[in-house]
Order: C-alpha cells, then structure tokens, then sequence
C-alpha cells in the first residue's frame, strides 16, 4: 500500500488505518527462513528449494506468510506440499488443454511431480502459474530430497485429489458447462479439492512429531476444516465462476421452489445465472442464505479441530484462514454486491484477525462474533431463517460449553475472574464453598482416625 493510500485511509477510515499501523509495527515474523541459522531445516542455501520458495511468494502471498512461520522442516514441506496442489490445480483449470491432453497428466501427475526431469509446458499463456510447471524440476528435486514420512503423505493426497479432479474435469468437457446437482456431490468436490488438503496436513502434523499422533485420524475434522474454507471461497467466487460456466452451487439448494415462493411468487430458478439477473435480486440471497448455512454447519467441527492442536505455530497456520472465511461468510451474507463482482474482506480486518487469532478461546469468540452478525442480519421471511438461527445458536453453545462468558481471564497472570453479575457465578461460587466444606471435613475425620 502506498503512501497515497495510506494517507486517503486515514482520512476515510482512521480506525483501519491504526489497526493497520500496529500490524506493521507489532508484528514480527516468527522465523526468517533466510537465516543460515534456519538453512537446515528451510533449505534455503539450495538454489533449486530457494527457487521454490520464490514460486510459493509468486502463488499465494496471503499463504506465503504463514506457511514460513511454521516450525523446523515444516516450512519447507508444506512450501513444497503447496506448490504440488498448485500445479494439479494449474492444469486442471487450464480450459485451453483439451480433455484427452488433460486426463492421463491428472490421473498420473502423483508420479509425474516426483519425476526428475519432467516438466509441462503446454498450458496456456494466461495461466497465471504456468512458469511453475515450466521450472518443475526444481520442485521435484525437492521433493525427493524429502523424508519418506512427509513424502508418501504428499503422494497419496495428490494421487486422490487428482482422480477426483480429473473426474469433474472430464464431466466439465463433455457437457461444456459444470453443473452439481446434489449436496453428496458438492460436499465430495469439497473434499477433493480442499477436505484432501486439511487431510494431508493433518499427516504432517502427526509425521513431525509436533502434534499427537493419533491427530492423523481425525479425518472427519481434518476435512472439515479445509471444506470450510473452500465453500466460503465457492460462495464468494459466484460470479467469477458462472462466467466461465462452472457452476459449484449445488441444485438441491437453489432449485428449491421455496424461495420462489418467498420472494413473491416467483418460480423456481432453473438456470443459476437468473441469479444475477435484474428482478430476481431477493430470490438470490435467499439462496445464499441456504448456501450459507451449509457452511456454517462446519463451524463446530473447525473449532474442535483447532482445540486439539498444541504448537502455536500450527496453530496460527490452522485458525488465520478459518477466522479469515467466517469474515468473509459475514461480508457475502445478504449482500447482493457478491453476485456482481468480486468482493473480499478489507486489509485492516484481515490484520486484525492475524493478530487476534492466536489461541482456541479468541478464535471461539471471533468465530461467536461473526455468527452474531450473520444472525442479527438475517430476514424472518427467509425461508432459512430457522435453520440459520439454529447454525448460529449450536456457534454459541459451543463457546458457552468450552469457554464460559462469565469467566474472564486477566491480560497479565491469566487469572479467572468471574462476572458477578451473572448468576452461573453464585452457582460456581455455593459449589467451591461446599466443596471447601467437604475438604476440610475429610481433613477433619482423618485426623480423628489417628
């Protein structure tokens, strides 16, 4: 941001302007993977793994960061993990490859990305990451340079999300359009495109030695976590994607006649581009709404999955997007701008998150935050009303049963203290004096044994 920028935001927005301001000064990168201190273990002082970390910065910067932060070899693997999805993901949404080009690279890209020597260089010119699969050697040769616990993890996800993308990809060139009929198989395109992943890092999790071993099992949250990300992403892509007519919302939601009905008789949608048509605007929010309370179905499990883990490092890496998607879930909801153009969370509040979201009980209540926004914005003529309100509500008992709202913790010490407004405190208070009470009578009756 420029300083022109920075001085049209603080004259329009000065509270972002100052968040933005402590994030530059405040906060410090936990690691400088440049460091010869961190060379072992970030391999920066190889030209081909230093060349990789270049193509990481040049795919994803909002990842980048994180992905630094994470502790020892992590870093590198997770760099190199990202960088094989990518290129999966390069070739497979290349719409210049016809689908007999595309299909057997998917189906053997598993084997392809740890050839030595391979390389692609027949996607398109617009392919934004298409110099990655040019320069692939430098990718494979780290790759094999891996230890064999992190490098069967990597060739296992991308050998299933790889079978999975070539499918939908084959179903996309012979229909010349993608269409998802049914929530089984929009919640399975989540999984291989993005469940996959949280999968995959669940594995390395376990592998390093960083979290519990058992975490690798935990396959139902692991896949929650990385569809939680990738439906919010679909709902904010909408327009984007329907003007390359991939259709990723499901028909079971919004061919539903209901939302017809709600917005004034109107008949069901038939095609999803009546999304964004003139007049249909309530009928279309409607159907977000249901979108949205598919995703926030996920919540739940996403907080229970960040609950267990113990490095604050992977901890970070974990909580940043999810607090970032339920942002971004709040900005989409109701807000009819999604279905014209590309929309995102402003660069102050992504900040804002990065440093907030750094243990369970914050994420719990930013996670609570949001869902209250969501709540107090919804309609009671939304067909949805309902079970939105009950998606927010099972948000709210979550925090309520994990971190109780009457328990407050000091800034320094981290001491509870307890709202002596709230009535659940005479309860915890009677049940520590009884509790005294039956101590020192046990004290007592085993002094009178002796």
């Amino acid at each position: 941001m420029g300083a022109a920028s920075m001085l049209t935001l603080m004259l329009t927005h000065p509270f972002e302007f100052r968040i933005l301001v402590q994030y530059k000064l405040w906060h410090e990168p936990q690691r400088d993977i440049t460091a010869a201190s961190e060379h072992a273990t970030s391999g920066w002082d190889r030209p081909a793994m230093r060349r990789c970390w270049e193509f990481l910065d040049l795919t994803s910067r909002s990842f980048s960061g994180v992905i630094k932060e994470l502790e020892g070899d992590l870093a590198r693997v997770v760099c190199l993990f990202y960088l094989v999805l990518r290129g999966l993901d390069t070739i497979e949404d290349d719409m210049t490859l016809p689908d007999e080009r595309k299909q057997p690279v998917l189906r053997a890209f598993h084997k392809l990305a740890f050839q030595p020597g391979w390389t692609f260089t027949e996607c398109g010119p617009n392919e934004k990451d298409r110099q990655l699969l040019v320069e692939w050697t430098v990718v494979s040769e780290e790759l094999n340079l891996l230890d064999p616990r992190y490098r069967d993890i990597i060739i296992d996800i991308t050998e299933k999300m790889a079978t999975g993308m070539a499918d939908y990809a084959h179903k996309a060139a012979t229909t010349d359009e993608l269409y998802v009929e049914t929530i089984d198989e929009y919640n399975l395109y989540c999984h291989y495109v993005a469940g996959l992943v949280g999968e995959g890092l669940t594995g390395f999790w376990s592998a390093s030695g960083k979290e519990a071993a058992w975490l690798g099992q935990q396959l139902e949250l692991s896949n929650s976590m990385g569809t939680m990300l990738q439906k919010t992403n679909i709902i904010r892509d909408f327009r984007e994607d329907a003007e390359e007519r991939r259709f990723f919302w499901p028909r079971e939601i919004w061919g539903r006649e209901v939302y017809g009905k709600a917005a004034g008789g109107r008949p069901a949608i038939t095609d999803l581009k009546e999304l964004y048509a003139p007049g249909n605007e309530k009928q279309a929010l409607w159907v977000q709404s249901g979108m949205v309370v598919d995703v926030l179905g996920h919540a739940c499990d996403s907080l229970d999955y960040l609950r267990l883990l113990t490095k604050q490092s992977v901890f970070c890496f974990c909580a940043i997007p999810q607090t970032m998607a339920m942002a971004t879930l709040t900005l989409c909801f109701m807000n009819y701008d999604m279905f014209q153009r590309h929309i995102k969370i402003r660069k102050a509040e992504a900040a804002s998150l990065i440093m907030r979201s750094t243990n369970p009980r914050d994420v719990a209540y930013i996670f609570r935050s949001y869902a209250r926004t969501i709540h107090a914005r919804a309609l009671p003529e939304d067909p949805n009303f309902i079970k939105l309100s009950v998606a927010c509500g099972k948000i709210e008992q979550w925090c309520e049963r994990y971190y109780p709202g009457f328990v407050q913790l000091d800034t320094v010490g981290g001491q509870p203290r307890y709202n002596p407004t709230d009535a659940r405190t005479k309860v915890l208070e009677a049940a520590q004096v009884r509790d005294r009470a039956l101590a020192r009578e046990k004290r007592l009756q085993e002094i009178r044994e002796k």
